[in-house]
């Protein structure tokens, strides 16, 4: 038996999988927002092409200033806080888990790409419940249990991964969650590593408060964004991370950049050119930004009221490009066309969506649990003409290429409510 218990909440990572289909050990990329890329920052990086110089690692001066730019109108920088700059937030988390050692504590479900970092360094990891009213956050009672429990087999948790603006559950946690479980991680002697990839794509931000732990904790806390999130296309790897501006965070600050030259870890030079005039947050980006957003946000209500509709439970989405949702009240129905787990899940959706729909199991979920995440970027077009016709029109649900996507959504989600309904005890 594996430490803290197998399975279920408080159980050790390893690596997904089951019977029949092999361990997971690598989950889908982050959904991309499958729009055009901005002409200013195509502009950017073009100009920027013929530059024969590399970036230094942990970044050049003009994109971390940006970041600290970034960072300190979000309300978590200040003068004596240290910034990296890497080729995508895996390589951050990464060095981070490396030069911070020990155990790993993540919530369940969490995104597919933190656990294999931790796996690829031997560390174990260990996945804690979250609250009933979001993902994102442990419980601050089974965090302190998942701790003891591990330190009383013979562990060392040492770091603890969350996210206010979650991947995969599209939630974003109350302040009143966050400050609980960061007090809790606080007294239970954990480093927090923040993943706010998607905290510029809240879908009201005039309506949710969004609290980064590293306004609670800065001391503690170091803030990670993957910017695929809001910032780049996901082809142009690129991340920035905040450290804690005490002494313990500039010798966290030294042992990252040392994993990082190891791993040869530098940002290309015209992305970095594109990724500090994004982080610069001109207007026109600005605006952009926020269009996306609000179509991606449409899109998601639309998917969501789709699959309440037919019988699955799913949390209301309220930021990225996705939307969790759990089948399991439609079991038996699923059961009928041969799906018993979250990879058949995945299988059948997939092929009949044609899109990616991976399962719950890619982000710590029990592989039993039918749970899957839907992205919305695939319902956008297969052309960037399509896409970007999606972003300039009032109505892009009524466009008929998104009009064919949704409603082949429902139709296979309401094919699967009718099922259950007809197979219900009279």
């Amino acid at each position: 038996m594996g430490r803290a218990g197998s399975g279920g909440d408080g159980g050790r990572d390893r690596g997904g999988g089951g019977s029949g289909h092999g361990t997971v050990r690598h989950g889908p990329p982050t959904p991309p927002d499958g729009l055009p890329v901005p002409p200013v920052l195509a502009g950017v990086l073009a100009s920027a092409a013929s530059r024969a110089a590399a970036e230094p690692v942990g970044g050049g001066a003009a994109v971390l200033e940006a970041a600290r730019g970034y960072w300190g109108r979000r309300g978590v920088g200040d003068d004596a806080a240290r910034v990296v700059v890497a080729p995508g937030a895996p390589s951050l988390l990464l060095a981070l888990t490396a030069a911070l050692g020990g155990d790993v504590l993540v919530p369940r479900p969490c995104a597919a790409w933190w656990a294999p970092y931790a796996r690829l360094l031997g560390r174990p990891v260990f996945h804690v419940a979250t609250p009933a009213e979001c993902g994102g956050v442990p419980d601050p009672y089974a965090l302190l249990e998942t701790v003891r429990r591990v330190r009383a087999e013979g562990g060392e948790p040492r770091l603890l991964v969350l996210s206010v603006a979650d991947d995969p559950t599209a939630t974003v946690a109350p302040p009143e969650a966050v400050h609980e479980a960061v007090e809790a991680a606080e007294g239970a002697g954990l480093h927090v590593v923040s993943d706010e990839t998607w905290r510029d794509t809240v879908h009201r931000p005039r309506d949710t408060v969004l609290v980064s732990p590293a306004e609670m904790l800065p001391g503690q806390v170091t803030a990670v964004s993957d910017l695929s999130g809001a910032h780049l296309p996901a082809g142009w790897p690129a991340a920035i991370a905040r450290l804690p501006g005490t002494p313990a965070g500039h010798d966290l600050h030294a042992r990252v950049l040392d994993v990082l030259t190891a791993l040869g870890a530098r940002v290309a030079t015209p992305v970095a050119a594109a990724a500090a005039r994004a982080l610069e947050e001109p207007a026109e980006l600005t605006a952009r930004r926020e269009a996306v957003v609000r179509l991606h946000a449409r899109v998601a209500d639309a998917v969501h009221r789709t699959v309440v509709t037919a019988g699955a439970l799913s949390r209301p989405p309220r930021a990225g490009r996705h939307v969790y949702v759990d089948l399991g009240p439609l079991r038996d129905a699923l059961a009928a066309r041969g799906v018993g787990d979250a990879q058949e899940l995945e299988d059948h959706l997939t092929a009949r969506l044609g899109m990616p729909a991976p399962g719950g199991h890619r982000f710590g979920d029990d592989l039993g649990a039918l749970r899957v995440r839907l992205s919305t970027g695939a319902l956008l077009g297969t052309t960037d003409a399509e896409r970007a016709e999606c972003l300039t029109s009032p109505s892009p649900l009524e466009l008929p290429h998104v009009h064919r996507a949704l409603t082949l959504v429902r139709s296979v989600f309401d094919g699967l409510g009718d099922d259950a309904q007809r197979w219900e005890p009279r």
